[in-house]
């Protein structure tokens, strides 16, 4: 099989979707299917990409410089695909690229998948821009209807899209968690006394990209209210981004930076919580990786939160953008130590639920029942 995947970020930012999108590339060779990928690249790639990469011209993105955008498909990339010959073309972004490569591929009669990744109709009311949220969704909206199947990472969501394009067509690729590496095992007392950590502090943990559609204001909301309240509650935060400010906010948090491999694993094992109040992902990785841990997740009310915690047994979902809220909920398993130890080894239950082969192999399996129909 010869798979054509185009993707907005590909490799030169580290993030979850394109981490499930790389694994995905590296199961598809390793069953014996050629990948070739077509995305914007930098100077300064995150990692080294699965498959063959193949850069597309691209300008930075207006008000998120760190992002590139294509601004359309060029010739040079038509050539090399009509080359390529794919049994199918993979979407993974409903940007310019993909929006023009979709288009092509029909032109030449090649299936299209599309796969979502995140809700960026829920992005614009950060950026004072939700005047455009109809604009967006009726681009979604033909975006996904004119694929011939469309894989989502959650069952509610696979409902969700199967109403947009009234048929379906609509399949579930999950994620996985890499169980070597993410598990208990890696809490380490010696590098949280090293940060300044007292042993009686909880350590609330913020773990992805310091952006503001994470809910960065919440979390910092949220633990501000804890330590007025006169709970001994350290920030942690895991990640990077033009959001890292907001922080400063709360004296004494440990801003980690970027994390890879082990040092991640160990930064987030060695917090004590988790608290989530995104409401923006499709999926949600970072609950999931927290979650095999052993860290009991706060979340913010989302499908994708609920598609993974059940409420009181392996975790706590609050409203979307309700500080108070999040601190009451966190306050109860500070000062619930049992309960806390009882729901963080219903959390590590769930989290073996997911593994990447399975994940992979369903999105194989959705290839292949498209190419046979």
């Amino acid at each position: 099989m010869r798979i054509a995947l185009f993707s907005g970020n590909y490799n030169y930012l580290r993030e979850g979707a394109n981490m499930a999108l790389n694994r995905l590339v590296r199961y598809l060779e390793d069953s014996g299917c050629t990948v070739r990928v077509y995305s914007p690249v930098t100077a300064t790639p995150a990692f080294e990409p699965a498959g063959t990469l193949i850069p597309v011209a691209s300008v930075p993105l207006p008000v998120r410089s760190e992002f590139r955008l294509a601004l359309g498909l060029p010739r040079a990339i038509r050539q090399d695909l009509r080359a390529f010959a794919p049994d199918l073309v993979h979407l993974s972004t409903p940007d310019i690229l993909g929006t023009r490569a979709q288009t092509f591929a029909l032109g030449l009669g090649v299936p299209v998948v599309a796969s979502q990744h995140t809700r960026f109709e829920t992005y614009l009311a950060y950026y004072r821009l939700e005047a455009l949220r109809p604009l967006l969704e009726r681009h979604l909206r033909r975006f996904y209807r004119r694929c011939d199947h469309v894989l989502v990472p959650t069952a509610a969501l696979a409902e969700d899209m199967a109403h947009l394009r009234g048929d379906r067509r609509v399949s579930v690729w999950s994620r996985g968690i890499d169980t070597a590496l993410f598990h208990p095992g890696r809490r380490d007392m010696d590098w949280r006394r090293a940060l300044g950590i007292a042993d009686d502090e909880t350590v609330a943990l913020f773990f992805g990209r310091l952006v503001l559609e994470k809910g960065i204001a919440t979390y910092v909301d949220t633990v501000a209210r804890l330590t007025r309240a006169g709970h001994k509650v350290r920030a942690l935060a895991i990640g990077e981004g033009p959001a890292r400010a907001l922080f400063a906010d709360l004296p004494g948090a440990v801003l980690t930076g970027h994390l890879d491999g082990e040092p991640l694993a160990r930064a987030v094992a060695s917090a004590d919580l988790l608290i989530h109040p995104s409401t923006t992902e499709a999926f949600g990785n970072v609950v999931t990786e927290a979650m095999a841990c052993g860290l009991v997740p706060v979340c913010a009310e989302a499908q994708s939160a609920r598609a993974i915690v059940t409420p009181s047994h392996d975790g706590l979902i609050c409203p979307a953008g309700d500080a108070a809220a999040f601190a009451d909920a966190t306050a109860a398993l500070i000062t619930d130590p049992p309960r806390r130890a009882a729901m963080a080894q219903a959390a590590l239950a769930t989290s073996r639920r997911y593994t990447w082969d399975a994940a992979s192999h369903s999105v194989l399996e959705a290839y292949r029942s498209l190419l046979a129909r």
